[in-house]
């Protein structure tokens, strides 16, 4: 499993919008709408690195309002 977290800026007023779209997706496991440096905050996962890249290029980064993005791979994880 390839995980992934998405920190999202949207066009404003545009970020209900993107949070819902996120929400159906069924890849986007935690989305967190925030204030401060970005809007939007997703967690993702994938069955593979390949499918993983083809969500955040061709979905997330494609929806309309999505100003910039800035990924962080994830490399271990634990959860308590």
């Amino acid at each position: 499993m390839s995980e992934a977290i998405v920190m999202i800026n949207t066009d404003v007023g545009k970020e209900n919008e993107i949070f819902d779209k996120l929400n159906n997706m069924p890849e986007a496991k935690k989305i967190y709408l925030v204030y401060g440096i970005h809007d939007i905050i997703v967690f993702i996962e994938a069955e593979s690195m390949e499918r993983l890249r083809g969500l955040i290029t061709d979905k997330i980064r494609k929806l309309d309002g999505v100003k910039s993005t800035l990924t962080s791979i994830v490399v271990v994880s634990k959860e308590k």
